[in-house]
């Protein structure tokens, strides 16, 4: 599992009532039990355990440890490289421990700030326990936390590392400057993806503790998957945050691309370009001056566009295909054209579904697929039925099993719209409940795909993005209900995208 996968998880288990003290308190028991079977089937016996502990939610996981091996006989001594601790669930938990005084429990905490020369004694059989840096480290190891490493590797005490070796890259395993060398590692949930991928010398013995965390927090979009957003430079210029195309439009359907276009604007990109037959141009342009359109003759989209298409499609992050581009045998064949000649990312959306050809974007991993459940069987050739909305788990997995099975035969994602949306991506998948019944009203689609569009083109990966722009568009709906009700309409919800993003960053 990778680490941002595991912070989402965590923060949206808040979301279904499961705070991350809970949570830690959950971790630092389990840490506790896995230490004193380590120590009974090494010494036989409770031993003293030293823990190095840092500002992050792994010292937190060894301070609520501590309580635990207190308890069952053995001697703490915990030694804080870090007084600032960043965590707050971490910084209650060493409340705890500060609270306990007069002392009656066998624990000395030690302020190890200034690390200097300092060595472990080592007359006795001791338990070392690493919690010093989690998941989200980054750049060169500060000093004293590389000394503490190397006195940790040059001990003879049994070593023990909390989730990831310090210094360790949690994503690739790899060491670029120094790690804690331990004979176990004790991941909690699931083991991150850089332990996994390690060398069993540079990682030890792997023990994996369940802490209560539910399927659901895993599998359910929720504000957690905010996280995954990266912050916006403050030295990036126009163009650097995202630029996309929206190729669609028609003479009778104008709306959906400008809808789509200012949605993908709302999901923070720099710059829309939207290619759309003449007779569209001039209604997508009324409709927002900031969309940069590009005229095309006649009035709907065709292989005479090829070139003009293709030219735009270099210049930007991420297509949309289809918005409001209407079906025609002229529309079709350029759609299949494009879709087998874009590099980019792209986004298949309303009427390109109806249009392409399945086999063109069989093997394509970069592409999304955003239909309602009437567009999922025409695309596919099935005849499912999406019903996710109960307590009954059998019906549930089933129901999920099934769209899995037709999915599995390409290689993109899939979002299937519905009163809990559902996003495939292989044997990958995930549910969102955000929104209402108000989003029934025309173009909210249109704005989903933009704000999709608008993910991809910031570097998220197609499954993210689709996960995250369901739930916005879904957050947004729900903040359009609250001041106009079900008489809310596309252009109503895109307004509201840049606030629900804020706020969820928030």
């Amino acid at each position: 599992m990778d680490p941002i996968d595991m912070m989402v998880t965590d923060a949206n288990c808040e979301y279904l009532g499961l705070s991350r003290l809970c949570l830690m308190e959950a971790a630092g028991k389990s840490l506790g039990e896995e230490v004193a079977k380590i120590a009974v089937f090494t010494f036989a016996k409770p031993v003293k355990v030293v823990m190095f502990t840092g500002s992050g939610g792994n010292g937190g996981d060894a301070f609520v440890a501590a309580r635990y091996l207190l308890n069952r006989g053995y001697d703490v001594d915990i030694y804080m490289l870090k007084d600032n601790i960043h965590s707050s669930e971490a910084k209650t938990n060493l409340d705890i421990l500060f609270n306990m005084k007069p002392r009656l429990s066998r624990l000395t905490i030690h302020d190890l700030t200034d690390i200097g020369d300092f060595k472990l004694d080592e007359d006795e059989d001791f338990i070392i326990v690493d919690g010093i840096l989690g998941t989200g480290i980054k750049g060169n190891l500060q000093e004293n936390i590389k000394r503490a490493i190397e006195v940790i590797n040059e001990s003879n005490g049994i070593k023990i590392s909390i989730d990831v070796p310090s210094g360790m890259d949690p994503i690739t395993g790899n060491v670029d400057d120094i790690a804690v060398i331990p004979d176990y590692t004790i991941s909690f949930h699931k083991i991150k993806t850089g332990v996994r991928d390690a060398e069993e010398e540079v990682v030890g013995g792997l023990v994996t503790a369940d802490i209560g965390i539910p399927l659901e927090a895993e599998y359910f979009v929720n504000y957690g998957d905010f996280l995954r957003l990266k912050n916006r430079d403050e030295k990036s210029h126009k163009g650097n945050n995202g630029s996309v195309l929206i190729v669609g439009g028609s003479k009778d359907y104008h709306g959906a691309p400008a809808i789509s276009g200012k949605a993908a604007f709302g999901a923070g990109v720099d710059l829309v370009y939207v290619a759309t037959p003449e007779s569209a141009a001039i209604p997508v342009k009324s409709a927002s001056e900031d969309l940069i359109v590009k005229s095309l003759d006649g009035d709907y989209l065709s292989l005479n566009h090829l070139d003009e298409i293709l030219e735009l499609a270099d210049k930007v992050d991420a297509v949309l295909i289809g918005p409001g581009s209407a079906i025609n045998d002229e529309t079709s064949k350029l759609f299949n054209v494009l879709v087998a000649k874009i590099k980019k990312p792209i986004v298949l959306d309303a009427d390109a579904l109806k249009q392409v050809e399945l086999k063109l974007i069989k093997n394509k991993d970069n592409i999304v697929l955003t239909p309602h459940l009437a567009e999922f069987n025409q695309f596919f050739k099935s005849n499912l039925h999406l019903d996710l909305d109960s307590y009954d788990f059998k019906k549930v997995d089933e129901n999920i099993t099934e769209f899995q099975s037709v999915v599995k035969s390409i290689k993109g994602t899939v979002i299937v719209k519905g009163k809990n949306d559902l996003i495939l991506s292989g044997s990958k998948f995930r549910i969102s409940s955000s929104g209402n019944a108000g989003m029934t009203v025309g173009g909210t689609g249109d704005a989903l795909a933009g704000i999709v569009a608008g993910m991809l083109s910031q570097g998220l990966n197609p499954f993210d993005s689709a996960c995250l722009g369901v739930f916005i568009n879904g957050l947004a709906g729900e903040k359009a209900y609250e001041v106009n009700g079900n008489g809310f309409s596309a252009s109503d919800l895109v307004s509201y995208i840049g606030n629900v993003i804020k706020d969820g960053l928030c």
